[in-house]
């Protein structure tokens, strides 16, 4: 699959620097949000605001900000089922063909002394809706959770002229699945010690 147009939204901006600016050489179209877009924007990359492509501002402090239609029907729409097509030309939902997404640093947050506000304020949803909507759909999008793959998911454009193999695509959407694993889990046993 050719990689047309990426979200990146990262809390941890490692590798940003080298893999951001590699996807713009190739003519791929990033979407970003808050502070990703200010460091992309710093380094020349000059993202499209996830709000400017949704048409809908982020809400309630950023709680809310790629949980829209567009950024879904975007990753999760199969590219070879007709409905599915005919529903994104009438919706005007462009294809996402690639996330690279690390989530909110829950387990650095409460390994500290914080409150539990900061806590629950540090519990990412979008992040792990987008990130286990395009491993469900691995068939046609590229799914990066660790900034350890960014080289070899450059090696991987570079020898297939701009696009991922599938298999590629199926490696990257396994770590997915365990990275929200550990994640969720985190979350339970943080709450579980919590007496309310």
């Amino acid at each position: 699959m050719k990689i047309k147009r990426a979200i990146i939204s990262v809390s941890n901006k490692a590798g940003l620097s080298e893999l951001a600016p590699f996807l713009k050489s190739y003519g791929v179209e990033i979407l970003s949000t808050g502070g990703t877009k200010r460091y992309l924007d710093s380094i020349g990359v000059n993202p499209v605001e996830i709000s400017a492509y949704t048409g809908f501002p982020e809400i309630m402090d950023g709680r809310v900000k790629t949980l829209h239609p567009k950024v879904h029907g975007g990753i999760l729409n199969i590219r070879d089922n007709a409905e599915h097509q005919k529903a994104m030309e009438k919706l005007e939902i462009k294809h996402i063909d690639m996330i690279v997404v690390n989530l909110y640093p829950f387990k650095e947050v409460i390994s500290k002394d914080c409150s539990f506000e900061e806590a629950i304020e540090n519990i990412d949803i979008g992040g792990p809706s987008m990130i286990r909507a395009a491993a469900k759909n691995f068939k046609f999008v590229t799914v990066v959770v660790d900034a350890d793959d960014y080289p070899k998911v450059m090696e991987n454009i570079k020898a297939n002229s701009g696009a991922t193999t599938e298999d590629f695509r199926f490696y990257l959407a396994k770590k997915v699945y365990a990275t929200t694993a550990d994640y969720d889990r985190a979350i339970t046993e943080y709450l579980s010690g919590v007496r309310r």
